[in-house]
């Protein structure tokens, strides 16, 4: 399993080096994680030395509470932009799939999606994370880096990438739970610890059909081409 670049933030990495077209994207800019509860003071320290002016934070405010996150002294902007409407127990106790989640995501929270990538272009170095890094973080990134022109195989890979830093024991711990209480449950794995390649391939391949690309979804939600023209100027060099 790859180091997280922040101790005791899982899923801490960066989305530097992906190839998109003739070039890359830049590294530390856009960083994703998990949360930042458990951040240790290695990890404080890491996260200074990157310099991260701005946290987008995809969280609910129940989740917040529950896991607050650890900032200490860091002079960071915190951005809130809740993505799921409902909580994160109700997608658990309703057996929705990952694909039925990113449509929900896409479909129901694209003006809060928008406001992350205005987010992303206010401020860099910036963190995009929500509990695990892997379903809010997982869209939102992925639209944002393909909006950028990042090649396609490029960004589901990126995508599919958590699926390998989640601990095991994590992963073990929360099936656990989510098994004692919804044992029935057919999609609880996939939710809780997968991040499939076809699963995210679908979801761009569906913004393609619907509005043209990724970039022409977030246009259609009220992205100005400017706003478009920007986001490949941060984030690919």
């Amino acid at each position: 399993m790859t180091r997280s670049l922040v101790s005791g933030a899982t899923n801490f990495r960066d989305t530097g080096g992906l190839p998109a077209g003739g070039a890359r994207t830049r590294t530390g800019v856009l960083y994703r994680s998990g949360n930042l509860v458990a951040v240790d003071d290695d990890g404080m320290q890491a996260l200074r030395r990157l310099g991260i002016r701005r946290v987008i934070d995809l969280r609910d405010e129940t989740e917040v509470a529950h896991a607050p996150s650890r900032l200490d002294d860091l002079a960071v902007e915190v951005q809130h932009e809740p993505l799921f409407l409902g909580s994160v127990a109700s997608f658990f106790a309703r057996d929705v799939s990952l694909d039925e989640l990113y449509a929900a995501i896409v479909d129901d929270s694209a003006d809060r999606v928008v406001a992350v990538v205005r987010g992303i272009l206010s401020a860099q170095p910036v963190l995009v994370h929500c509990t695990v890094g892997k379903d809010r973080t997982g869209v939102t990134v992925a639209i944002a880096l393909a909006a950028a022109g990042v090649d396609r195989d490029a960004v589901v890979a990126d995508y599919a990438r958590t699926e390998d830093l989640l601990p095991a024991e994590r992963n073990a711990a929360v099936l656990r739970a989510i098994r004692s209480m919804h044992p029935g449950a057919v999609h609880a794995e996939a939710l809780a610890t997968r991040s499939p390649a076809p699963v995210m391939r679908a979801l761009l391949d569906r913004l393609d059909r619907e509005h043209g690309s990724p970039a022409e979804y977030l246009r259609a939600h009220g992205l100005t081409d400017d706003e478009v023209r920007r986001l490949r100027e941060v984030l690919v060099g």
